[in-house]
């Protein structure tokens, strides 16, 4: 069997004795293992140190093996409260531990296998294919569903709608600061209207003013979310000891972010302003 790489959790082998390095030399016909950062900074352990790996606490088949290095586990959003107590082996090594010496088929058996397909889309018919020659075989996709049972997927739906919310009652609040403001500028509207200037032109005026105001506060948005996420994904990660970004500012998040409150901004400077423009010209200046 050739050196093919295979991830055993430490949950499954328990660490009975780690030696550093300074104490007990290690021999060089050690078998190498790699361990995950957690592993290490809990147990103190470096490259070149010696441990011993045992299917139980009373050390059941025990081996010792050279720490080779350290590696950052795959981030999991399943899973990004559990600790990473993890270690990987070369498989022969993790079978002389793992296998029942009282079954003579258990070095040669596995529980589950990982395919990778040259042509994805063809999953479903290679997965029909298999199970129909070997019955009782299950077949999972890895990638995620797009049906309702994918978790992140109704997520995402519960983001949308809260988003939804958001904006709505954010809108409502714009609307009624851009109807006070424009009550503001009644007289100067009105003196406007004496002089000859049309309500169009001051349409025009008030909608060039609420396209910048938006597009500034857009961009005023984006840049406080491109300037927090990185303290936001720094507490995260050191709160739960992971590599998983939380929070990701995106080009298209952004676009969608200016397509949605561009124009709701500018609709609300037109509906304050338009219910002022229809008022008498004596009305606005007060006579």
């Amino acid at each position: 069997m050739n050196r093919a790489r295979a991830s055993a959790f430490a949950a499954a082998f328990v660490i009975a004795l780690a030696v550093p390095a300074a104490m007990a030399p290690t021999a060089p016909d050690l078998p190498p293992m790699l361990i995950s950062r957690q592993l290490a900074e809990q147990e103190h352990l470096h490259a070149g140190d010696t441990v011993t790996l045992a299917q139980d606490p009373r050390g059941t088949r025990a081996r010792q093996f050279r720490v080779a290095g350290t590696y950052e586990p795959t981030p999991d959003p399943m899973r990004f409260t559990a600790r990473r107590i993890e270690a990987r082996m070369h498989l022969p090594d993790l079978m002389a531990i793992a296998a029942d010496p009282a079954d003579p088929a258990a070095s040669e058996s596995l529980s589950a296998i990982n395919l990778r397909l040259k042509h994805p889309e063809d999953a479903v018919r290679f997965g029909s294919a298999l199970n129909a020659r070997a019955p009782g075989l299950v077949v999972r996709p890895t990638v995620r569903a797009r049906d309702g049972s994918d978790p992140f997927a109704v997520l995402e739906r519960f983001h949308v709608a809260v988003a939804t919310v958001t904006v709505l009652g954010s809108t409502a609040f714009l609307l009624a600061l851009m109807v006070m403001r424009a009550e503001e500028r009644r007289e100067t509207i009105g003196i406007i209207r004496l002089i000859g200037i049309s309500q169009r032109s001051i349409l025009l005026e008030v909608l060039v003013e609420g396209m910048l105001i938006a597009v500034a506060g857009a961009l005023f948005g984006i840049v406080l979310a491109v300037a927090t996420q990185g303290l936001v994904n720094h507490f995260f990660q050191w709160r739960y000891d992971t590599a998983l970004v939380f929070v990701r500012v995106t080009r298209v998040i952004a676009l969608q972010s200016i397509a949605v409150s561009v124009p709701l901004g500018i609709l609300a400077g037109l509906a304050g302003s338009w219910a002022l423009l229809r008022r008498d010209i004596l009305a606005l200046v007060g006579r």
